[in-house]
């Protein structure tokens, strides 16, 4: 069942590769036809908040975020750096109501507006989504060879599909310029931590550009045992072809083996300091990440006002892991009890078409277009994860992953092809009014075989609509009042990972309503932005009322809060940077276990308030500052009877410019070395955020 499909993607990786060799030779015959004109906006560390400037990730008709009906946020490259951020998740986690529950088992993963996971919260890169395989996403993960962040916050089905009903978040490019620049980075820090980043771009022909960005690292990070490494090269070039005919190509490559830390356990039903430093996986324990991708798209400018695009990518993730997972800790013989000895891996490749095509006539923008892929996805596991062991709280044997009497065996696989339908038509009635519709349609399709058994296998279909239905009001040329009605959709579970039990269920609906307003000040020296939204999510699993033995749709949670976001320049060579949220969510109707009622509780990793301050200082070659994150108290499951402790943590940087081209930095991160817990593992181990480290980089451009 597999072969047909995983024979067309590794076809489309071959095209996509001959297409993107064959660039260099397609410049030669137009080398008289030069690249269209581009206007760059240049970055600083202090743009704000960037309401002036088209958002991809919220539109695509290049709405600026005055303008877009909805929650909107944008982190550039530069204020990425000045904070000293390692990986994109400690950049996003620094935007409004965006907090981190990644773990070892998903990757990376976030809570948005009373919804968490990656079957609610969409990660992409240029627009481009991996579809999640047991809901696990691993790319993208640093932010080297991006230029900015894009953040959505509230369901954004209408642009990306479904699982978006919490957030989007987008990491975009830097794109070929024809230009020559060179950066370089290089940094070294606290547990041997190593990193260093390279990135070029340049003409290349008559009529092109190039861009390769490589970068690796590795630590030996806080516990024992907690070594990383992670690499990555990064390339595209982009030509014209013809008059109006651009081509844009893409090949990436990136593997990571984050640290194989499962957590600590808990002492007294607390975080115990005395174990801070203590790793009890496997000394063989294996965690690795392999992504790579191939991107090939054309765009024809058509008439002034028509241009058609297509787009073609490919992907490939493959993934493994060999942990013991599951810690707890025995009072009474003081030794740590270890289980789930568990092994897997996944196989992952999908190959997606996007054509699109975009029409603008006076005060109206319309975009319409058509999405299709398949996706082939196998998993192998060791179930049913056996093993166990205890060691002493400290000074122990790891002893080996091996030691678990269950063999790894492919357990299923499935084939996913997609089809998604889009239309958005942003309409300017008047200087003052802009409307927005959108509309979508998806469709899944799954094939699933058991490998282990001959029975076990089928096929169903997902469907979902979306709509958006959104105006902005200009009070005045830089203060917009806006409102919006959509709606969006989330699967109950990884769709590549439909098991038989869930095959039945459909995608979970999901509404928002959502007002607010924004607003820059003193020509942008000062910006803000508050919002209110009130969201319902219907068909979420719950139990049987008359049969607690079986699983339905019927279940209902929502979520209310409001947002407020601001950056403002105080005084010459002061800015601050601060966003708060207050999130009421909870269940409206959930039965669990046992026919145990979770109605009026709260989703587990929803904190009810979040926050950050960051506070900025430049003078003549020098630059400081310092940023506050805050994350409320959270539930570790839905029953509400063991909490996360909310945790405030102090980061800071000193920068000092030794030439034009050259700026040395001090990042310092947790400060008062705070105890604290990212997210849970269970109910008898947390994972615990790093403890105070500092680094020095230099970074040389060119």
């Amino acid at each position: 069942m597999n072969t047909p499909k995983l024979s067309r993607a590794h076809l489309a990786r071959i095209v996509l590769v001959q297409a993107s060799l064959s660039v260099a030779a397609q410049a030669h015959a137009f080398a008289d036809q030069p690249l269209p004109t581009v206007t760059v906006r240049g970055t600083v560390a202090d743009d704000g908040l960037s309401l002036d400037r088209p958002h991809a990730s919220g539109s695509r008709l290049a709405m600026s975020a005055l303008d877009l009906p909805a929650s909107a946020e944008t982190l550039n490259a530069a204020t990425i750096e000045a904070r000293g951020d390692l990986q994109i998740k400690d950049a996003v986690t620094r935007t409004t109501g965006l907090t981190d529950s990644s773990s070892p088992g998903n990757g990376i993963s976030y809570s948005a507006r009373g919804f968490s996971g990656n079957s609610s919260i969409g990660l992409l890169e240029n627009g481009q989504r991996l579809l999640v395989g047991s809901g696990t996403a691993t790319t993208p993960a640093d932010p080297w060879g991006y230029e900015r962040i894009e953040v959505l916050r509230g369901p954004g089905s209408v642009v990306h599909g479904s699982g978006t009903t919490g957030a989007i978040i987008n990491a975009v490019r830097k794109l070929p310029r024809r230009e020559a620049s060179v950066e370089v980075l290089l940094g070294a820090g606290s547990s041997e931590s190593l990193r260093a980043g390279i990135g070029a771009t340049g003409a290349l022909g008559e009529a092109g550009a190039f861009r390769v960005d490589a970068y690796a690292g590795r630590s030996d990070g806080f516990i024992d045992r907690g070594e990383s490494r992670h690499g990555k090269i990064l390339s595209s070039m982009s030509t014209t072809l013809a008059p109006g005919v651009t081509l844009y190509a893409q090949l990436d490559h990136a593997e990571q083996e984050p640290r194989r830390y499962f957590g600590t356990p808990l002492v007294g039903g607390r975080l115990a300091g005395h174990l801070r430093d203590q790793n009890y996986n496997a000394g063989d324990a294996m965690l690795r990440y392999v992504d790579d991708k191939a991107v090939a798209r054309l765009n024809w400018q058509v008439a002034p006002g028509l241009e058609i695009s297509n787009e073609l990518a490919y992907f490939k993730a493959r993934r493994d892991w060999r942990n013991i997972e599951s810690y707890s800790y025995d009072p009474l013989a003081d030794m740590v009890e270890r289980s789930d000895y568990i092994g897997i891996r996944h196989d992952q490749e999908q190959t997606a078409n996007r054509l699109e095509a975009r029409f603008s006539s006076g005060s109206n923008r319309v975009v319409a277009g058509w999405e299709v892929s398949t996706v082939n996805f196998k998993h192998t596991n060791n179930s049913p994860y056996g093993g166990a062991s205890s060691v002493a709280p400290t000074g122990f044997d790891p002893g080996s992953f091996w030691d678990t009497p269950d063999p790894l065996r492919p357990n299923f696989a499935t084939d996913t092809l997609t089809h998604a339908f889009y239309l958005e038509d942003a309409y300017r009635v008047n200087q003052r009014l802009v409307l927005l519709l959108g509309a979508r349609h998806d469709r899944y399709k799954v094939d699933r075989a058991n490998l282990l058994a001959a029975s076990g296998s089928f096929d169903a279909t997902l469907r979902s609509n979306s709509v958006r239905l959104g105006a902005t009001w200009k009070l005045a040329p830089d203060t917009s009042l806006y409102g919006q009605f959509s709606t969006g959709s989330d699967p109950v579970t990884s769709i590549l990972s439909l098991n038989l039990a869930n095959s039945r269920f459909r995608l979970s609906d999901a509404r928002q309503v959502e007002a607010g307003v924004k607003q820059m000040l003193a020509g942008g020296r000062a910006e803000w932005t508050a919002a209110v939204y009130d969201i319902k999510k219907d068909d979420i699993i719950t139990r049987d009322p008359n049969n607690a033995a079986l699983s339905i749709q019927g279940g209902s949670q929502s979520s209310r809060g409001v947002e407020f976001t601001a950056s403002a320049a105080l005084a010459p060579g002061w800015r601050v940077d601060a966003n708060a949220v207050y999130t009421d969510a909870e269940f409206d109707a959930l039965l669990e276990a046992g026919g145990v009622s979770r109605a009026g509780n709260r989703p587990a990793d929803v904190p009810k308030t979040s926050a950050n301050l960051w506070l900025n200082y430049r003078a003549d070659a020098w630059r400081a500052s310092a940023g506050l994150r805050h994350v409320g108290e959270r539930f570790i499951s839905n029953a509400n009877t063991q909490t996360l402790p909310a945790y405030t943590t102090l980061d800071a940087s000193l920068g000092w410019s030794l030439s034009r081209n050259v700026q040395l930095q001090l990042n310092l991160r947790n400060l008062s070395d705070k105890l604290y817990a990212t997210t849970s593992y269970g109910s008898t181990q947390y994972l615990l955020g790093d403890r105070r480290n500092a680094e020095l980089t230099v970074h040389w451009r060119y």
